[in-house]
């Protein structure tokens, strides 16, 4: 293992192409505040281009790649037809402009528990590691660990991986920089590499402002993730894999898959063809980059092909190369729909893009002051630091999915089952069996092997939701019994039990 680190990391140091006084101590990345702001303007445009582009493929594919005969809609009003007819679709973007509003509020050093307060309280929908964060933060768990593993069953997923773009469009050419604000949003929501995979992204965009060499914006984002995890390796595969194969994607698609395609921790695509793991979409969007190599439209071609989280991958891809190429150089093809839509706000927030284009550069520009940067008439001045490596974190550390255990119950008083292995998730959700009953929480209790374990909510309003009906990690390994009962059962509410995913 230690000789595969040390190949990996030499390789990344030969892709980088950086320029080693770029990072001695001193060194200053000079940018005028006209590209500064291009730049910013591009990233924003590519994502929400990406995320549109995808929007009629998202999970439609899972474990192929969108064959090359397969057309993918694209027109001029296409933008704004998505925002009228789909506002959810822009989680990618929605859920990034409520962090610039708290940040617009609060300034870049607003606290963790701000952050969390204001996506939990939102009323726009939200699935997987966000809803399951969302849930722990209305429950009073403190942000630093609602994201958890131990709390949350989707840490790995894709979630913060699709949001962090704001950090890094804030922290141009800091790359420490916008390490630091992951660390205190993107824990709200996820962990190990589920968190990673923002880090990954907001160092990308970081480093997209000052070079213009896809392999080397990649190769050093990639220098802030611990070699160790499994998303470090990851994604140094698909690096490796595209030297070996340098015109073949779909060569390289399938070594993705022939390694890194095993779900672990979601509990929708264990033993299921659908993953929303961060490391392999992130796998997706660095194929995109690698294979597009600076031009959009294969950029946004590949990693939208190459399947599962098909609008979130291009979206991240788009906004990366988007921020790399500026606002200016985006193909008219994909920009001028855009621009048709820069004016209408987001799903709830009162933010268009042309507001957002704003509000970044007066964020970044706040930011880079707060880091020891200057500003000089148009020349903005920010100190360079080599790229550090965040800490070391796993989810699921020791657990590995055996199969299924079917419950398929439904009971207002208590509903249960056994298992043999050392944790379990299982899937459900109540409900109201009255239109006129109260929305109100089913509180229930969970026993293991007869022992009270917790009190919590299932509430029923759907923002607030639990995604799972419980689970527990780190058992003894063995026989056990899980029941989970109604604290206070009501005829006109009922427990539904699907099925539990189990853990050895």
């Amino acid at each position: 293992m230690k000789y595969f680190i040390q190949i990996n990391t030499f390789l990344l140091l030969l892709l980088s192409g950086w320029q080693a006084s770029a990072q001695q101590k001193g060194a200053v990345f000079r940018i005028s505040r006209e590209t500064l702001q291009d730049k910013i303007k591009g990233g924003w445009a590519g994502q929400t281009i990406g995320v549109t582009f995808g929007w009629p493929t998202e999970f439609v594919y899972q474990g192929t790649f969108i064959q090359d005969y397969q057309p993918i809609p694209w027109h001029a009003d296409y933008v704004s037809e998505a925002m009228r007819t789909f506002p959810g679709l822009f989680d990618d973007i929605y859920m990034d402009l409520t962090f610039v509003e708290v940040i617009e509020r609060l300034g870049v050093h607003a606290p963790a528990d701000s952050f969390a307060r204001a996506y939990a309280s939102a009323g726009y929908e939200l699935w997987h590691a966000n809803q399951a964060g969302r849930y722990n933060v209305l429950q009073g768990i403190p942000a630093a660990r609602s994201g958890h593993w131990e709390h949350n069953p989707h840490a790995d997923d894709i979630d913060f991986q699709i949001e962090a773009d704001f950090a890094g469009l804030m922290s141009p050419a800091m790359p420490g920089a916008a390490s630091a604000l992951c660390d205190r949003v993107g824990h709200i929501m996820n962990y190990g590499d589920g968190w990673y995979g923002g880090v990954f992204v907001a160092n990308m965009y970081a480093q997209a402002f000052r070079s213009n060499d896809v392999k080397a914006v990649v190769g050093q984002a990639l220098r802030a993730i611990p070699a160790q995890s499994k998303f470090y390796q990851c994604i140094a595969d698909v690096i490796r894999w595209h030297r070996r194969y340098p015109s073949d994607w779909k060569r390289t698609w399938f070594e993705i898959q022939r390694k890194w395609s095993a779900e672990t921790g979601c509990p929708d695509g264990v033993f299921h063809p659908l993953n929303i793991d961060a490391k392999l979409n992130a796998a997706y969007v660095v194929l995109g980059l690698l294979y597009g190599n600076g031009d959009f439209t294969k950029t946004m071609e590949i990693s939208t092909r190459a399947g599962q989280d098909s609008d979130c991958n291009p979206s991240t891809a788009g906004g990366v190369l988007g921020t790399m190429l500026g606002y200016s150089r985006i193909p008219a093809y994909w920009l001028d729909p855009l621009k048709k839509a820069e004016r209408l706000p987001f799903s709830h927030t009162t933010l268009a893009l042309q507001d957002v284009y704003e509000l970044g550069v007066k964020h970044a520009l706040q930011h880079v002051a707060d880091n020891g940067g200057r500003i000089s008439g148009d020349i903005v001045e920010i100190p360079q630091e080599p790229v550090r490596a965040v800490r070391f974190e796993e989810s699921f550390s020791g657990h590995f999915p055996t199969g299924k255990v079917q419950v398929n119950t439904t009971r207002s008083d208590s509903v249960s089952f056994r298992f043999d292995g050392k944790g379990f998730v299982l899937r459900g959700f109540a409900q109201k069996l009255s239109r006129n009953a109260p929305d109100k929480p089913v509180r229930v209790a969970l026993y293991i092997d007869g022992q009270l374990l917790e009190e919590f909510d299932l509430p029923l309003i759907a923002a607030h939701r639990r995604t799972e009906l419980c689970w527990k990690y780190g058992l003894p390994q063995g026989a056990h019994r899980v029941t989970l009962k109604a604290v206070s059962p009501d005829p006109d509410y009922e427990i539904v039990a699907r099925e539990a995913v189990v853990y050895r």
